[in-house]
Order: structure tokens, then C-alpha cells, then sequence
């Protein structure tokens, strides 16, 4: 039977590691880590470090697509989700977080407003120069009566 999340003839999956079914995993970073399914679903079950929440621990199914950032220290035990007679194992990727989900201070405080800032200037920029357009082409009416000549309609009414 093939896997759920696979098409029939299938190509060979992207990601790192594979684990195959009636198989589990124990993984657990020295540093902050993010977890990637490629194919396949997964149990996964995160440990209580100190300073853990609720919301942090406990069990999360995953699969295709489903990215799970695991903190330092954080045990995690995966084990394959899988239907009867499945043998297609769960393809995954186990890498660093990047920096940018740990912010530092200074680009979280600094630069981070520094660049809405700019981003806000640049629409109020754009936002001026169609409204004066939009006056300029209304100055025929702004100045009526000053100096503009009448067309042979409007000079009818006088």
C-alpha cells in the first residue's frame, strides 16, 4: 500500500534523514533547531526542560510541510504515523535555526523600526505626490475665473 502522502510512482523525496516505520528517533539540540516533513507524518513528542510551557511540550503531529522549532536542550522522540502495510519511511530535514528566528536585541529594537520607518516615509512619499497630481489636474477649476478663458458653452450663461 503506498504511503498517503505520496503519489503512486514515486520519486525519491527530498530531505536529510529517513525513518522507517516500527522505528523511533530520539534528537535533542545544543542548540536551537527546526524540524522540516518532507513526506510522511510524524509523532512527535517534546520534553519538559526547565522553563518549558504546556504549549511547548507535549506531542504534535506533523506532516508534508510542517516545520517545528525545537530549543536547546528540548528532547524530541519522533515516531512514523503510519497506515497498515506502509513501509515508505518519513523523510525530514534537522538543521539550525536560522538567526532570524532568534532576533537579536538590537535588530529586534533598532533596525527592525528602522526599516517600517522607512517603509511608512516611502508610502507617505508616494501618497503626496498622488494627491498633488490629482490637485494639478483640477487646476483649470482652482483658478476659474481668474484670467482662464471661457468656452463658448460656459460663456453662454453669463
Amino acid at each position: 500500500m503506498p504511503h498517503p502522502h505520496t503519489a503512486p510512482s514515486r520519486r525519491p523525496a527530498i530531505g536529510t534523514w529517513r525513518l522507517h516505520p516500527g522505528h523511533a528517533m530520539t534528537l535533542r539540540p545544543k542548540q536551537t533547531a527546526v524540524l522540516r516533513i518532507f513526506c510522511g507524518q510524524v509523532w512527535a513528542t517534546r520534553g519538559q526542560p526547565a522553563g518549558a510551557t504546556p504549549h511547548t511540550a507535549g506531542d504534535h503531529f506533523l506532516g508534508p510541510g510542517d516545520v517545528l522549532t525545537v530549543p536547546a536542550g528540548m528532547r524530541l522522540v519522533l515516531e512514523p504515523v503510519v497506515a497498515r502495510g506502509d513501509t515508505a519511511p518519513v523523510h525530514f530535514d534537522w538543521s539550525d535555526a536560522p538567526a532570524a528566528t532568534n532576533p537579536a536585541r538590537f535588530d529586534r529594537e533598532v533596525l527592525q523600526p528602522t526599516r517600517e520607518l522607512g517603509a511608512a516615509l516611502g508610502q507617505a512619499a508616494v501618497a503626496m505626490v498622488r494627491v498633488l497630481r490629482g490637485l494639478l489636474g483640477y487646476r483649470e477649476f482652482l483658478v476659474a475665473g481668474r484670467g482662464r478663458v471661457l468656452t463658448p458653452l460656459e460663456s453662454l450663461r453669463s
